[in-house]
């Protein structure tokens, strides 16, 4: 009997800007805001046979009590323009970059990315975020109107306007050139009118037909909400887990809940972020990966990273030293701002800590050690290749976004050591065989049909 085809492993490449991760200050890193930088990262994934390059987006420089943090990368470009820089220096790699629903108009979204779709050749996807803090909403004329409870109902009518713009082209009327002969009926050209609770408007969108039928649509969520809007909407998700377990809890759940909007469980792909640390022996791995994490949880990190959960000034508290007596103040300013706050509760966020402190004896520093946890796959080439390959073919995940501690060299030893691993096990693409994101992806082109049912 012939033999089960291989699930093949998404690979994308991260360049995330403002985090802890990235150890900016050694010797070996490089810029975070020259192009060089993003051009290595773009070319070398592409090299590995990466489906896309990420970009992450910051809309505002993280502060702390007012002020920038002052142990932080301070700066990040527009997507837009890194994007089509790189679209320029490569030929086949997608292009996925972050753009916020919240502080940004259908229209320009929509003509901004089918046209890096275009210059591309067919490579452009957008991260939908969303964003309700005042914070961040300071940077724009709407300031931070928007409730916590409906940035989602702007992101949905975001999204769904932006693809009747794009949709508003024939499949058959991409464009009018003199050479071939083909021309546009007026009629034809782009109309289109949306009439809802967040947007009204109409027009004629001036981008023809997507070549990849639409730009490919990344989402993130983990909340019912968020989980229901990407398994409504997106082509690829962002998944938080990255253990076999909660992975394919999670797959499970986003392709029963995309059956349900009436789409196909195989329309989405699931890709959680993960970072890599290689040896030449599993003990080497091991002692590299404490090595990153002591420098990624400086002192001033560790410190900041409980404040935002206590939202108090803890600068008087030893790191070595007992966690904080104290409650935290939800009803105080933000000490921190611009950065994403993932805990629900901060109450029994810090009952759960004192917890496992006590059952430890953890200081806040041992804490910030523990629930930090490690680089998803640490080890020799080979048993980081073997543990990635079982992740996905267990349906763990459909494959990873990979990050590096140290921009913008970090990926080269994955390219160099895992990734002809993972061709020899005939997991991964030796070559690439179509031409658009979609293609890498090995997802459906939408037609006409499709399209208006997807809707």
């Amino acid at each position: 009997m012939p033999s089960t085809p291989r699930k093949q492993i998404i690979l994308a490449a991260y360049v995330g800007g403002v985090n802890e991760h990235t150890l900016w200050e050694d010797p070996d890193a490089g810029s975070q805001i020259a192009f060089s930088t993003f051009r290595h990262v773009a070319q070398t994934a592409e090299r590995g046979r990466f489906d896309y390059f990420f970009l992450a987006e910051g809309l505002a420089l993280r502060a702390r009590a007012g002020e920038v943090f002052d142990h932080d990368i301070a700066g990040r470009p527009d997507t837009l323009p890194v994007l089509a820089a790189i679209a320029a220096v490569t030929e086949h790699i997608g292009l996925v970059g972050t753009l916020n629903a919240t502080f940004n108009e259908p229209y320009e979204l929509a003509r901004q990315i089918a046209s890096l779709d275009h210059l591309s050749g067919g490579r452009a996807g957008w991260n939908v975020v969303t964003s309700f803090d005042a914070f961040t909403g300071a940077n724009f004329r709407r300031g931070g109107f928007l409730p916590h409870a409906d940035r989602y109902v702007r992101a949905e009518e975001t999204v769904a306007t932006v693809r009747e713009l794009w949709d508003s082209w024939a499949d058959d009327a991409i464009v009018a050139d003199k050479a071939s002969g083909v021309f546009l009926r007026e009629s034809d050209a782009g109309a289109f009118a949306h009439h809802g609770s967040q947007f009204d408007i109409e027009g004629r969108f001036t981008v023809p037909r997507s070549p990849q039928g639409r730009p490919v649509i990344v989402q993130a969520g983990v909340s019912p909400q968020g989980r229901d809007f990407a398994a409504s909407t997106a082509d690829a998700i962002f998944s938080p887990y990255s253990t076999l377990a909660e992975g394919k809890a999670f797959s499970a759940d986003i392709r029963e809940r995309a059956t349900r909007f009436g789409r196909r469980p195989d329309d989405i792909k699931i890709i959680p972020a993960a970072g890599f640390v290689l040896g030449d022996t599993l003990a080497e791995a091991e002692e590299k990966a404490r090595d990153i994490q002591e420098r990624q949880l400086s002192d001033r990190t560790i410190q900041v990273t409980f404040e935002q959960v206590w939202n108090r000034d803890l600068s008087s508290y030893d790191l070595d030293g007992r966690l904080p007596d104290i409650e935290p103040d939800p009803q105080a300013p933000p000490i921190i701002q611009g950065r994403a706050f993932i805990f629900q509760d901060r109450f029994e966020t810090v009952r759960r800590w004192r917890e496992l402190a006590d059952a430890k004896g953890l200081t806040l520093r041992g804490l910030a050690h523990e629930i930090a946890g490690r680089a998803g796959y640490v080890g020799t080439p080979e048993q980081v290749a073997q543990q990635l390959d079982d992740f996905v073919q267990e349906d763990g995940a459909d494959g990873v976004v990979l990050g590096s501690h140290l921009v913008p060299s970090g990926l080269d030893e994955f390219v160099d050591r895992v990734v002809p691993l993972l061709q020899e096990r005939g997991s991964l693409r030796a070559d690439y065989e179509g031409t658009t994101l979609r293609d890498n992806l090995g997802l459906r082109v939408p037609g006409r049909a499709a399209l208006a049912g997807a809707r």
